[in-house]
């Protein structure tokens, strides 16, 4: 019975990894600590550590050759470059070059980092076959090129490591994109007697709103868990049997019908004390009391698929009011490290062994609450108060394995530092459209406190480690301000390079790409379409052979991508007049490899201050070509120039060379160890 459990469990969701085999005696004398920090910026870290504010920094940096910038990928996105950090290649050699991907044939938008199929059931009931989860990430890992050779090594939350992959000699906790239990990187849910049954639904930024109604002081709702894989199976076998314009009415109900049982759902009971301002909540086999604006723990949350499948997660609670209204935060349901859906680590023992010895710590990819205080649910307090707690839950995972002694290459990655700068840049930016004095006099230091924070963990780790032992710093890209959002596809209509026709195509959310029933381009008139953007700055040719639709000849395609170019070098702001782009690279001039066909033929470098638009990063085209970024997500660097956002790089020993890159790191480890550098890296050792 539990092995069927386990089977059922891993075809809900899961993925199936190796357990490496035992590490070997040790082999190897010296040893490597690389810490990795998402979204660094080396102006910040050099003015920081001038002012005194950044010690441990400012020492590794005296011993090596100071804070440099760190080139990161033309597509200056966290995917991109933590791939090439791993490969030491460039995207076209490891197919990762933004968090979308597109099918050429329906055009229709999906993450980019892996490819899922479902799995499949007889009688509704039983798996007869797991999911298939896998990696899109091309070129091999220096983690396993260095293992094959005997090195042992600890990679911890690195991006780009879901689902894990065996690694020779070593071990694996996965990170970015490790989903939440609803395989999304974040749905959070908000409860409150505030909403109106208008505002009930699903977020643009992936959250689901409840509105809370009291019968007395009590109110009953419902947690939306995972998405039902026998009810999936119902509804494509229905859709691929009956298309949607010949539907007869019983299948119109039958449709309803398992639409309305799509997800699992967990009941939820609401006590109100209106007097005492606090709530108790009954949540699957839980009772947790709050006052206001307090956390809980970890709440286990089980949901069963049926008798036989049942999903493990966890969640934390937080009563953001109990007085005149009542609202209630529930963060996205993560996996349980020590009863994942599916394997998380390599060895699979691995997550939960750090369980045994830590507790409950964050397993979801994404671990920061942006996308609430993003749609404005909570506030910057408790964005705050959140963030510190996921840095710290990495931390004390890098601390704990350091502390094994059972390494030669250790790497660890935090990426609160990106997640701040997202969501605070607009209060160390006067010029910004959400600067607000008074968040500012509270919140203005909030990035320069994460980055202290970063420098007392870098502390630690230097007094745990050998002073023999070198420390790499680094980061995948910097940051900029993002002032002006810039609706790339509606450019295009307006261009002529693509072609509307009738209404104008709704907005899109991230429950439509997670959901699976999002409709898009649904207005697009492909035969008359020469170009179009999805993504982060990147627009395809609607080339003949390859989209489903295309328009334009491959003969014909460099004359399209020339007139573009031209184009959009000179796109200006329609009010101030100021240039929107730094510059236009061409795929085939800055990419090399088996994965090229795979890139959009341009990539667009945007200037500071503009960047493409969330409806244009869905393939959305509203009205309007620029319009002030009215949300809290104020910092980016996806679809900036990457000749201006480079990340950071200290080294606690000199490095060589000149303009070092993040494809230098794997190089670099490779030789540091006298492993031989493959042929096809093309990076550079740095030392």
């Amino acid at each position: 019975m539990k092995r069927l459990l386990f089977a059922s469990l891993v075809a809900v969701l899961g993925v199936v990894a190796a357990c490496g085999p035992r590490r070997p005696p040790q082999k190897f004398q010296q040893k490597l600590v690389i810490l990795g920090f998402d979204g660094m910026d080396p102006r910040l870290v050099q003015k920081w550590m001038d002012e005194g504010k950044l010690p441990n920094m400012k020492k590794l940096a005296a011993s090596g050759s100071g804070v440099q910038p760190l080139g990161t990928t033309h597509s200056p996105e966290s995917p991109t470059a933590w791939a090439s950090f791993a490969t030491g290649v460039n995207a076209g050699k490891h197919n990762i070059y933004d968090f979308l991907i597109r099918d050429t044939t329906t055009y229709l938008p999906d993450l980019g980092m892996v490819h899922f199929e479902p799995p499949k059931f007889v009688l509704n009931y039983f798996p007869v076959s797991m999911p298939v989860i896998q990696s899109i990430r091309g070129g091999t890992s220096f983690w396993v090129t260095a293992g094959k050779a005997g090195v042992r090594s600890s990679m911890l939350t690195v991006p780009v490591t879901f689902p894990p992959e065996d690694v020779p000699n070593g071990e694996l906790l996965s990170g970015l994109p490790l989903p939440d239990i609803r395989r999304t990187m974040g749905t959070f849910y908000y409860f409150g007697t505030d909403l109106s049954r208008y505002e009930e639904g699903n977020t643009e930024f992936g959250g689901i709103l409840k509105r809370l109604v009291f019968d007395g002081d009590v109110a009953q709702t419902e947690l939306t868990g995972p998405p039902n894989p026998i009810v999936k199976q119902q509804l494509r076998e229905l859709r691929a049997r009956v298309p949607a314009a010949t539907m007869s009415e019983l299948d119109k109900m039958k449709m309803a019908e398992l639409e309305a049982r799509e997800d699992v759902r967990l009941p939820v009971t609401v006590h109100w004390n209106r007097s005492g301002k606090s709530a108790t909540i009954n949540i699957g086999d839980s009772t947790i009391h709050l006052s206001e604006k307090e956390w809980s723990k970890w709440i286990n949350l089980d949901f069963n698929i049926n008798l036989l499948i049942r999903v493990h997660g966890m969640a934390q609670l937080y009563l953001i009011g109990a007085g005149k209204e009542l609202q209630l935060y529930i963060s996205p349901v993560n996996w349980r490290p020590d009863n994942p859906p599916a394997a998380m680590s390599s060895p699979t023992r691995l997550s939960a062994d750090i369980y045994e010895r830590l507790g409950p710590y964050r397993t979801l990819g994404w671990a920061e609450a942006t996308w609430p205080l993003n749609e404005d649910r909570i506030d910057e307090k408790v964005f705050m108060d959140d963030l510190y707690r996921a840095f710290d839950d990495r931390a004390q995972v890098i601390l704990q394995r350091i502390d094994t002694r059972q390494w030669d290459l250790l790497v660890g990655v935090i990426e609160s530092t990106d997640r701040v700068q997202h969501m605070m840049w607009r209060l160390v930016d006067p010029t910004h459209p959400m600067y607000d004095k008074a968040l500012a006099a509270k919140y203005g230091d909030a990035i320069e406190r994460v980055y202290r924070k970063c420098d007392d963990f870098i502390g630690e780790v230097m007094a745990r480690v050998d002073p023999s032992t070198p420390i790499l710093i680094v980061s995948d890209h910097g940051f900029h301000s993002f002032r002006q959002s810039v609706n790339l596809n509606t450019w295009l209509v307006q261009e002529g390079f693509m072609v509307i026709q009738g209404q104008q195509p709704g907005e899109k959310t991230l429950q439509d790409l997670f959901g699976g029933g999002g409709t898009f381009w649904e207005n697009v008139d492909w035969a008359r379409t020469k170009a179009y953007s999805m993504g982060l700055g990147q627009i395809y040719i609607n080339l003949t052979g390859r989209e489903g639709h295309g328009s334009v000849s491959p003969a014909d395609s460099s004359a399209v991508q020339n007139a573009l170019v031209g184009r959009l070098l000179t796109m200006t702001d329609p009010k101030t007049k100021v240039r929107m782009v730094d510059a236009v690279y061409k795929r085939d001039d800055i990419y090399k490899g088996p994965f090229i066909q795979n890139a959009s033929e341009l990539q667009v470098g945007f200037a500071e201050g503009y960047r493409v638009s969330w409806q244009t990063s869905l393939g959305g085209s509203p009205p309007g070509i620029v319009y002030p970024n009215m949300k809290k997500w104020s910092g980016d660097h996806g679809s900036y120039d990457y000749k201006q956002t480079s990340g950071t790089l200290i080294s606690s020993r000199p490095i060589t060379g000149a303009h070092p890159d993040i494809m230098d790191i794997a190089p670099t480890v490779l030789k540091y160890f006298g492993v031989p550098i493959p042929s096809d890296i093309d990076g550079k050792p740095i030392f």
